[in-house]
């Protein structure tokens, strides 16, 4: 695959990747919550979910739940409802917190792949981003020579998506990390928890109704 055929996709993506969504959302409020270590687990969630669907895409089976109606239905509202059901959850913690969570070591461990835990929260919101996988079904496939392979120039994109996401998300994770003492204030967190929350339950609206 040739470098420009590289440049002008991430061109193309920078707009989607830069606006203001349910990973940023997730990074800014697990980061002020647990610190930089979370952020880099939702980055890490993400970058998974574009593999996916860049995978997906590849082989043609994204590409039937955009050509089905039904199954394109089923998708948007599952994820409509993770973000909903998401940001429902982050209000209400909101109003339970008193002071910042404190883990101990040995129980994080026990807890890591629990459905809170910030890598499958970034990967469910990606995965489950329908705007997402019309990524790799409609821009992609424009930077791709015609008649030939298919999958190995696919990845290729999405490991230079998944870089460009990276360097997003972490100068968000960075920033957040540097106010985390301030930002960890038991009245600041029930803020940004309200916050972020609410953010993400408009985003599943939104995903619903679009």
């Amino acid at each position: 695959m040739r470098g420009v055929a590289v440049l002008g996709f991430l061109a193309a993506v920078a707009p989607i990747t830069t606006t203001p969504g349910t990973s940023l959302t997730l990074v800014v409020s697990r980061v002020t919550g647990g610190g930089p270590r979370q952020g880099w687990w939702v980055i890490l969630g993400t970058v998974t979910g574009l593999y996916a669907h860049a995978t997906l895409a590849a082989v043609g089976l994204a590409a039937l739940v955009l050509r089905s109606s039904q199954a394109f239905w089923v998708v948007k509202l599952a994820g409509a409802a993770y973000l909903v059901g998401l940001g429902l959850w982050m209000m209400w913690s909101s109003l339970r917190r008193t002071a910042p969570p404190a883990t101990p070591p040995d129980r994080a461990r026990r807890m890591r792949w629990r459905a809170r835990h910030p890598y499958l929260q970034g990967l469910l919101g990606n995965v489950l981003n329908p705007k997402a996988a019309a990524v790799y079904l409609t821009l992609a496939p424009q930077f791709l020579a015609p008649g030939r392979p298919v999958l190995g120039p696919m990845l290729v994109l999405a490991t230079a998506h998944a870089a460009l996401h990276t360097c997003w998300l972490a100068g968000w994770t960075v920033a957040s990390g540097a106010a985390a003492r301030l930002l960890r204030l038991a009245s600041v967190r029930r803020l940004i928890d309200r916050v972020a929350g609410g953010i993400l339950l408009a985003l599943g609206v939104r995903t619903a109704l679009t």
